[in-house]
């Protein structure tokens, strides 16, 4: 594997892991720590995706992380 496969693979882990933890009620959407998976998981994916030049991607991982930003900022309030 090359270091963006890692870089993916990390990603995409940390997002399944999430949701994982959502599906099993052990985090709520609104959870800090489910954000920050979510942030933390589609900035690495969308990185990996950036680096192969994967379009679809890159907008499919970015726009979770911005709307996942955006979450953690409402939260907040």
């Amino acid at each position: 594997m090359t270091t963006v496969d890692y870089i993916g693979t990390i990603g995409v882990s940390i997002l399944l892991l999430a949701y994982l933890l959502l599906l099993l009620k052990a985090v709520t959407a609104s959870n800090r720590i489910y954000i920050w998976m979510n942030i933390l998981g589609a900035g690495l994916s969308t990185l990996a995706s950036v680096f192969l030049k994967y379009i679809p991607f890159i907008i499919l991982e970015g726009t979770w992380m911005l709307v996942s930003i955006v979450a953690l900022f409402q939260r907040k309030k």
